[in-house]
């Protein structure tokens, strides 16, 4: 089930220029007008602390947070597309594989050519981050500072190392000009920011750059790095836009601007930047997708519960999530109970005596799940991407809602085997005139509940595709100090 797409990088700069150039004469719009219609905003991200990243199964992030909240406020779905490769994150925009970029983007002269930027929602500035010496906390203030590069003259002949198309390589050819010297800048092809950082604490590389608001948090669980020393003024850090979506670019400086003004904004803002203690435990965690690799603590039944079902694992993930949200103990007013709130009924016809032990309960959802799987294979065959919602939307409303949905959806021309034209009959169940219908032989139904139900696991099961459980190797290149690809 799950699509894995390449990215292929530009090779070359005057290419990548020509190719942005072109791109932007195609006429066909994308704009908030269609984005609305599509009823999807999709940012084009970094996978990293402060951007967006997966913690005990929940997305979190700065950027990721602050876009929900706009999402919501268009009443759009958020879709997060990490880019595995940050130096082509522009192209990847002009190409509309996105429609904003939220990657911690700082405004530069040279990216306003290419991309239309919105309010800032930060200012920063650009740090060297290097090495602290052995036995550091021994060191004075004064000894230290004679250790670590404090004047930018002492690059000079050093090794840096940054992404190619970053702004802290322009700001390295700037710097070199200024301090009349040659600086060895080092392309890392495929590797992030924090990356880099990590690199540096483990004595890999020497020295790279970084934003200071990105440095200052990495600090938190990379201890023995430095990153006093500055290398630029204060910079914007924004969301970018194509040049044509204005609209989209104007809606969201009108929200921006009230939205930064708010209480919400601020806890969000604290949450990331200043409350370090809680946000280094978020990292490190094995619960967290940048240092750990797990989703929850039953991954291994989850797993085990998705092989005899034939699906991804980490769908089977996002349908606990969505019923307990991992949560052994978890009880509904219902009755239900477990990891897959499980009613009575169920618990006893599967074997699970004891709803409340993981082991027990995964088992018995699963083969609950394979029943309704069954009887929706048989029914509209063995296509994954259409049985899928069916299975999901029985097993949290029941068989004979499902069904009569499907009635309706005959009965007023539809497709009964067309998810949205079942679901659309499905929410429409609430209302007397179609639970009173003829074909209805279930009655009144919440039927937004389990539409809703389906949409939550879908995004949620986006979201753990997207976490980079394992990380590809990358490499460092030498560059020209001209920076000539």
């Amino acid at each position: 089930m799950l699509l894995l797409i390449s990215l292929i990088g530009c090779s070359r700069i005057s290419e990548r220029k020509e190719g942005m150039a072109n791109r932007q004469l195609q006429p066909k719009p994308h704009d908030l007008k269609e984005i609305l219609a599509s009823g999807k905003l999709v940012a084009l991200t970094d996978y990293s602390s402060s951007s967006y990243f997966l913690y005990k199964g929940v997305p979190m992030g700065f950027e990721y947070e602050v876009l929900q909240a706009f999402a919501d406020h268009i009443g759009v779905e958020l879709h997060m597309k990490p880019v595995s490769d940050m130096d082509d994150i522009t192209e990847k925009l002009l190409e509309k594989e996105g429609d904003i970029i939220a990657a911690n983007y700082t405004v530069t002269n040279q990216r306003k050519r290419d991309v239309r930027f919105t309010e800032p929602l930060l200012q920063t500035r650009q740090v060297l981050v290097q090495k602290l010496p052995e036995g550091w906390w021994n060191y004075t203030r004064e000894e230290l500072n004679d250790r670590l590069i404090r004047n930018p003259v002492k690059l000079v002949g050093k090794d840096v190392h940054v992404r190619r198309h970053s702004s802290f390589y322009t700001r390295l050819i700037n710097l070199m000009d200024e301090v009349g010297g040659i600086i060895n800048v080092k392309f890392a092809e495929g590797l992030g920011t924090e990356k880099l950082i990590e690199m540096v604490s483990e004595g890999q590389i020497e020295y790279t750059v970084a934003d200071e608001n990105v440095a200052v948090l990495n600090k938190v669980y990379h201890p023995n790095i430095d990153v006093k020393t500055a290398l630029s003024f204060n910079q914007k850090v924004a969301w970018a836009c194509r040049p044509s979506s204005r609209a989209l670019t104007d809606t969201l400086n009108q929200w921006l601007t009230d939205f930064k003004k708010t209480e919400e904004f601020a806890v969000i803002h604290l949450k990331y930047f200043k409350a370090r203690t809680q946000h280094k435990e978020r990292v490190l965690s094995e619960y967290s997708s940048l240092r750990g690799g797990k989703i929850s603590p039953y991954d291994d039944l989850i797993k085990a519960g998705a092989k005899t079902l034939g699906w991804d694992w980490k769908l089977l993930a996002a349908l606990i999530y969505q019923e307990s949200k991992f949560d052994a103990e978890a009880q509904a007013w219902t009755g239900a109970a477990g990891l897959m709130q499980l009613i009575p009924e169920t618990a006893q016809r599967f074997n699970a005596s004891d709803p409340y032990d993981p082991t027990q309960n995964i088992e018995a959802g699963v083969a609950y799940l394979q029943t309704i799987q069954s009887y929706w294979q048989d029914t509209l065959g063995n296509d994954s991407t259409v049985f899928l919602p069916f299975v999901m939307a029985s097993y949290n409303v029941g068989l004979g809602h499902l069904l009569d949905a499907q009635r309706l959806a005959v009965k007023h021309e539809g497709d009964p085997s067309n998810w949205e034209h079942v679901a659309a009959f499905l929410a429409l169940k609430s209302q007397p005139q179609y639970y009173r219908d003829e074909v209805v032989r279930h009655g009144y139904c919440r039927g937004s509940e389990p539409v809703n139900y389906v949409k939550n696991i879908m995004l949620m099961w986006e979201h753990y595709r997207n976490a980079p459980f394992s990380r590809s190797t990358a490499r460092l290149i030498l560059s020209h100090p001209a920076g000539h690809s």
